[in-house]
């Protein structure tokens, strides 16, 4: 994971997106390609992206319209097995965090502990 946002539930997934490019410039300037879901489709998270990061091509990854029942979307099983990792820890299963925060501690710590059974594993 390269970099979490947490916003209030009631903001819109492309509206809190904005607020990724902007930290994310200074940490990773060798991002070349970017998959998102198609809750980022559209003008608003684009021109932010461009603002900040010239050179990363945005790829949205959207369901194919001939899609009958469940169809596993190109490189969205990423996220969504991550986010799957990082809540089998006992703390992050549920939402007891009252200041955003601390959620984003625990979603750090959660990373941290996953990164660090994947490298103590083969010792």
């Amino acid at each position: 994971m390269l970099q979490v946002i947490l916003h209030a539930a009631d903001i819109q997934d492309r509206d809190g997106g904005k607020l990724l490019p902007a930290t994310v410039v200074g940490l990773f300037p060798f991002l070349r390609k970017l998959y998102a879901d198609a809750g980022y489709r559209g003008p608003k998270f684009r021109t932010a992206l461009k603002r900040v990061l010239r050179r990363v091509k945005l790829r949205i990854v959207k369901r194919a319209d001939a899609a009958n029942g469940f169809v596993v979307l190109p490189k969205s099983w990423i996220v969504g097995r991550t986010i799957a990792w990082l809540n089998r820890c006992r703390r992050r299963a549920r939402d007891w965090e009252d200041l955003n925060r601390k959620a984003l501690a625990f979603v750090r710590l959660a990373s941290i502990r996953l990164m660090l059974r994947r490298l103590c594993k083969g010792t």
